[in-house]
C-alpha cells in the first residue's frame, strides 16, 4: 500500500508541475531546436467569407459588433454576415433587423433559433445555411481588428490547414485584480500555442475568433464547446489546426471573480472526459508534436483538480513516514491558506493574486466535474456582465 501511494502521488505531482511550469519549459527548448513546418500566408487569397456571430440576449454589444465586422477591411460583396440569435428574449433581435433594413449595401442575416440549446447548437444550425467558402465565428462581445477578416482566409490558400484560430487582446488588464491575473495567464497561455501552432497545431482556440471551411463544419454535440473540440477534430482528421496572432480581436476580461469563476465553470463542463481523453491522440507517430503538445497543454491541465486532490490526501499519510513528505503537505497547506487570505481580506498582491487565481482555477474545474457527474452540465450559460 505504502508504494503505491508514493506511486500515485508522484504521478499526479508530475501532472501538477508539468501542466504548469515543465510544459512551458520544454516547448522553448523544442521551439528553439526543432525543425517547424511552415505556415503559408496568401494576402491575396479572398474567398467569400460568412461572420457568424451567436448572440443570446446581447443588445448591450449587438449593435457595435455588427458595424465594427461591416467596417472591416474585405471586400463587401464576398462577405456575410450571419447573427444567430440563440431564442434571445431581449431587444437583439429587434436592434439586428433595424441594421438590416439601414444597411442594404451589406448581405446581413438574422437566424433565430427557436428552442434555446446553447451555443454550439446555435452555430449547428446556422452553419447549416450558409454557402460561402470559409465560415467565420466569433463572439458578440468581440471587436475585430480591421485585417482580422483577411489575416484569417490567408492561410486557407493551403488545402493542409482545417482551422485557424485567433488572437485575443484585453482590453481592460489593468482594471482589476481578477482582470490583470486572467491577462497574465492569457499572454502565457498563448506564447504557448504560438509554438504549438509553429511545431503542428495548437491543441485549443478561442471563441473570440476562428474560422474553418464551410465544407469542412463539423455538427459537435451541443454540449461541446469549439474551444477545445475543434482542433481536435481537425487534426484527427489529418489537417491543421494553426494560431494566426495576426488576426486580432479585442475583448474585456471579467472584471469581478464571480463572473471569471463562473466561465471556469463553464469551460469544465465535459471534464470528466479528459481523464480518458482519445488514446489514438497520444500516437506520435501520426499525430507527431501534437501528441506531446496535447498531454502537455490539454491532458494534464484538464486533470488539475484531480491531481491537487489526490496529492493533497495522500500526502496526509505520507507525512507521517517522512521529512520530504511532512514539507510537501506543508507547502500545500500554506499555498491553499494563501488563497483563503485574499478571499477573505481582499488584499491586492501580485503573488496572492495569482495564487487565489489558480485556486479558483481549480475549484472551478472540481464543480465542472461535479455537475457533469450528476448530470447538471448545461450547453447554455448566462453572460458576464463586467465583459460587456
Amino acid at each position: 500500500m505504502y508504494t503505491l501511494l508514493i506511486t500515485i502521488f508522484i504521478i499526479y505531482a508530475f501532472i501538477i508541475f508539468w501542466a504548469m511550469i515543465g510544459y512551458s519549459l520544454s516547448l522553448r527548448l523544442i521551439n528553439k531546436y526543432s525543425k517547424k513546418p511552415s505556415i503559408i500566408k496568401d494576402n491575396n487569397y479572398e474567398p467569400t467569407v460568412t461572420v457568424m456571430i451567436v448572440a443570446h440576449n446581447e443588445e448591450k454589444v449587438i449593435y457595435d459588433k455588427l458595424n465594427n465586422v461591416i467596417n472591416l477591411n474585405y471586400p463587401k460583396e464576398k462577405l456575410e454576415i450571419l447573427v444567430s440569435s440563440d431564442n434571445s428574449t431581449d431587444k437583439t433581435n429587434a436592434i439586428v433587423r433595424e441594421f438590416i433594413k439601414d444597411n442594404k449595401d451589406f448581405i446581413v442575416r438574422l437566424y433565430e433559433v427557436k428552442e434555446r440549446k446553447g451555443k454550439t447548437n446555435a452555430q449547428n444550425e446556422a452553419a447549416s445555411t450558409v454557402k460561402n467558402e470559409i465560415l467565420i465565428m466569433t463572439d458578440a462581445n468581440a471587436m475585430l481588428d480591421k485585417e482580422s477578416i483577411k489575416e484569417l482566409v490567408s492561410v486557407f490558400s493551403s488545402e493542409i490547414i482545417g482551422y485557424v484560430t485567433g488572437r485575443l487582446k484585453y482590453v481592460n488588464a489593468e482594471d482589476e485584480w481578477t482582470s490583470k491575473s486572467e491577462s497574465s495567464y492569457w499572454e502565457w497561455d498563448l506564447k504557448m500555442r504560438e509554438i504549438e501552432s509553429n511545431l503542428h497545431s495548437v491543441t485549443a482556440g478561442n471563441g473570440a475568433l476562428y474560422a474553418c471551411r464551410t465544407l469542412d463544419y463539423y455538427e459537435f454535440d451541443p454540449i461541446k464547446s469549439h474551444d477545445s473540440a475543434m482542433p481536435k477534430h481537425y487534426v484527427l482528421q489529418g489537417k491543421r489546426a494553426i494560431y494566426n496572432k495576426d488576426a486580432i480581436a479585442y475583448e474585456k476580461a471579467g472584471a469581478q471573480v464571480e463572473d471569471e469563476f463562473g466561465r471556469k465553470v463553464r469551460m469544465s463542463r465535459t471534464i470528466l472526459s479528459a481523464i480518458f481523453s482519445n488514446i489514438g491522440l497520444f500516437n506520435v507517430f501520426k499525430y507527431k508534436w501534437f501528441s506531446y503538445c496535447f498531454f502537455g497543454h490539454r491532458y494534464c491541465r484538464q486533470n488539475l483538480w484531480l491531481a491537487h486532490l489526490l496529492v493533497f490526501f495522500i500526502n496526509i499519510p505520507l507525512a507521517f513516514t517522512d521529512l520530504l513528505f511532512k514539507i510537501s503537505l506543508v507547502i500545500q497547506v500554506l499555498f491553499y491558506l494563501t488563497a483563503l487570505l485574499k478571499h477573505i481580506t481582499k488584499v491586492d498582491n501580485k503573488i496572492i493574486n495569482m495564487t487565489y487565481y489558480y485556486s479558483i482555477t481549480i475549484i472551478a474545474q472540481m464543480v465542472g466535474a461535479y455537475r457533469q457527474l450528476t448530470g447538471k452540465s448545461k450547453p447554455f450559460w448566462e453572460k458576464a456582465e463586467s465583459t460587456r
